[in-house]
């Protein structure tokens, strides 16, 4: 559940644009945040109705995004993307657009051009360099339930011998092998510092994304469960390989139960701000912690958890889909009327129930509302270690720890250990507040006390 500052994924954008120049093509700019940059593309192509356009967020491997109007007048570009708050206007100044993006609030200059952007090396220190004092192959397995064929970095701590392996699961959202995002490289610092000890380590891009095929936008957890399986049996094919762990951060701490629950090949896992709670309930809990670190009022806290809630609850209890659509738009309406003070006075009541309904009637999200990690965690038989940041704002730390623990044990998993770990976020940065909006203005990417204590839990396991 990697939520991170600008969420572009799901929601509209309004676009207006003069009919007096041809404004099709590619627009790009950089948004400066608290020491990152993210790259945003606007893709304008012309139509009998006007204009029609994409977005494009590379740096969160968000592609192809639809934009739902596009217009542009007296020499100002201005869009609007309601449901995560998000506003721009820009003005034609020397074949460039200068304006500010807004969000909850917050002003940031970004520059929109026809050229190419600049982006400034970010620091972080952790990040290893070549050559690596290790063995490092590209790598593809197939996926036969699927039909798809997926690519990876496998990395031994020595081209000859027989090492214990670790296969990293990534979080929510379209992640390469490095779990790329906001400028840090989590999966690569903890490939190194793995490898680099002695243990071997598989790490993949998911289905869709880089090298590996398939599609993203469809696949639920128990799809990407599914991928992991085949890079459990991809291992079990390596001469180099012994025993077989995972190791799953966020999402990837809910699917890693899900794959160690029914594969005997399994020796070990580690949940890294795994889950331990159903879905719809972590989701709330999580919505409400990150509203009120983004300053909130608790009146608009409050509201947004009353309406999520029956949503939600719409959600967990459909098995029909197209009925789904119809009850939360007619739920979303009677929201809105209720509450009008909640859509944009820029967008129709109809459109606004549209985007509603839209950005959480997907496959990943249903399946991830309904799911109760329990249905595996009763399963899984051997070693767990659960570990958790206590400024975690996405999974929070004690309620899930203090979950996947009496889960486990109550169904007879004696090798149970779990850990908060005081000042870290949900990326296992040292922090101040725990807010995503921290996460790309941090050097650390990862705690190194964490991977020092998970590596010696491995070793121990792996003896």
């Amino acid at each position: 559940m990697k939520k991170l500052l600008f969420t572009l994924l799901t929601n509209t954008l309004i676009v207006i644009i003069s009919y007096a120049q041809d404004i099709t093509g590619p627009w790009n700019g950089v948004l400066k945040v608290g020491g990152t940059q993210l790259r945003v593309v606007v893709n304008i192509s012309k139509t009998e109705e006007g204009y029609k356009s994409t977005l494009d967020s590379p740096d969160q491997g968000a592609k192809g995004i639809a934009i739902s109007k596009t217009t542009f007048e007296n020499s100002k570009l201005s869009f609007e993307i309601p449901v995560a708050k998000i506003e721009y206007m820009g003005e034609w100044q020397n074949e460039k657009f200068i304006g500010i993006f807004k969000q909850n609030g917050k002003e940031i200059p970004l520059e929109l051009n026809r050229g190419g952007v600049s982006v400034e090396a970010v620091k972080r220190p952790q990040e290893p360099q070549k050559p690596y004092p290790y063995y490092s192959e590209d790598v593809t397995f197939e996926n036969p339930k699927a039909q798809i064929s997926l690519a990876g970095t496998l990395t031994l701590p020595q081209k000859e011998g027989v090492f214990p392996a670790v296969i990293l699961i990534s979080g929510s959202g379209p992640q390469n092998r490095d779990e790329e995002l906001l400028g840090h490289k989590p999966f690569l610092v903890i490939s190194d510092y793995l490898t680099r000890n002695g243990i071997a380590v598989l790490r993949f891009d998911d289905r869709g994304v880089g090298q590996s095929k398939g599609v993203f936008k469809t696949a639920t957890s128990a799809d990407n469960a599914s991928d992991v399986e085949s890079a459990v049996a991809y291992l079990k094919t390596r001469k180099e390989i012994k025993q077989i762990g995972l190791m799953g951060h966020s999402e990837g701490g809910l699917i890693a139960p899900i794959v160690a629950a029914n594969n005997k090949n399994v020796a070990f896992i580690v949940l890294l701000a795994g889950t331990g709670i159903r879905g719809d309930k972590l989701l709330l809990m999580q919505q409400e912690l990150i509203s009120r670190a983004n300053g909130e009022s608790e009146k608009e806290i409050e509201l947004s958890k009353k309406i999520n809630e029956k949503a939600f609850e719409l959600i967990v209890k459909s098995n029909n889909d197209e009925q789904l659509k119809k009850d939360l738009a007619t739920y979303m309406s009677q929201v809105l009327k209720e509450n009008p003070e909640i859509k944009p006075k820029n967008i129709s009541d109809e459109d606004f129930v549209a985007e509603q309904v839209k950005s959480i009637v997907g496959p990943w999200m249903q399946y991830f509302l309904k799911y109760d990690p329990a249905s595996s965690l009763t399963k899984v038989k051997c070693p767990i270690l659960a570990l958790n940041g206590e400024k975690d704002l996405q999974v929070p730390a004690k309620e899930n720890l203090t979950a996947i623990e009496r889960i486990a044990k109550n169904a007879g998993n004696k090798d149970v250990t779990t850990k908060i770990y005081a000042g870290l976020n949900h990326l296992f940065q040292e922090c101040k507040t725990g807010s995503p909006a921290e996460y790309p203005t941090i050097q650390q990417t990862f705690s190194p006390l964490v991977m020092e204590d998970f590596t010696q839990w491995i070793k121990q396991k792996t003896k």
